[in-house]
């Protein structure tokens, strides 16, 4: 599909690298004005933002864990643009261990992230998109919130979180103009999959029906249709981009 998003301004959070900048890319390719969001990696957004030259593209240094810190990014965010259509959540951490194991900082940092700061960044929005009663909040969650993988109590939980608070936001606020999604990415062959051994990469494809990773691409066109004014009557939903899993 081609997308004409010209008249959009878009937040995506962890925006910079692997899913996020590939849906930071699609957004500009699609002509909308993107703010992306990171929290440590100076180098990597740097040399994110010098592959997009002469692009609407905006990088925003703060931690969405942080109620604080996201409150003073709206403001600011405010202060510079008339509008938001849409925000992608997509920050998120893993901290894998089995649960025995599993110190309480490593499942605080988690949910915090990943749940936490989707709920910070969602009402703040929320707050923004009403003035012009349009929104698309959708964020990116995970399978693993629904089939509950070993070793990833604390992320499963964080995710399967995302999408029940995305099914109450959306009942909210839906008679605003406003629709709340989630993307629920299989195996993704970012940075994340590349470290792992091939025996696992191996066990984990095999248990792709399509029989291969997907591309971070393929979750940003997703995205971009429930971002759209198309996909007017989608929400309190969560689209599966898995292969098949």
């Amino acid at each position: 599909m081609t997308y004409d998003f010209s008249d959009y301004t878009v937040i995506v959070t962890g925006g910079t690298r692997g899913i996020g900048g590939a849906v930071t890319s699609a957004f500009l390719s699609a002509g909308a004005k993107v703010v992306a969001t990171y929290v440590g990696n100076d180098e990597a957004a740097k040399s994110f933002q010098a592959e997009h030259p002469g692009k609407p593209l905006e990088l925003a240094k703060f931690d969405v864990s942080d109620y604080a810190q996201a409150e003073k990014f709206f403001n600011e965010f405010s202060e510079n643009h008339d509008s938001l259509e849409a925000l992608v959540n997509n920050a998120g951490i893993r901290k894998d261990n089995v649960v025995g194991m599993m110190p309480p900082e490593d499942w605080d940092k988690v949910l915090d992230i990943n749940l936490g700061g989707t709920y910070n960044m969602s009402k703040l929005a929320l707050l923004k998109m009403m003035e012009n009663r349009f929104g698309r909040i959708i964020s990116v969650t995970s399978p693993s919130g629904q089939l509950g993988f070993a070793g990833q109590a604390n992320y499963a939980a964080a995710k399967a979180g995302q999408v029940a608070f995305s099914k109450s936001l959306s009942r909210e606020a839906a008679r605003r103009g406003i629709t709340v999604n989630c993307v629920s990415p299989g195996f993704i062959d970012t940075e994340l999959l590349a470290d792992l051994p091939d025996d696992l990469k191996k066990q984990y494809k095999s248990q792709v029906p399509l029989k291969r990773f997907g591309k971070p691409q393929e979750v940003a066109e997703g995205i971009l249709f429930l971002a759209s004014r198309e996909a007017s009557y989608i929400t309190g939903t969560v689209l599966e981009i898995t292969g098949g899993i």
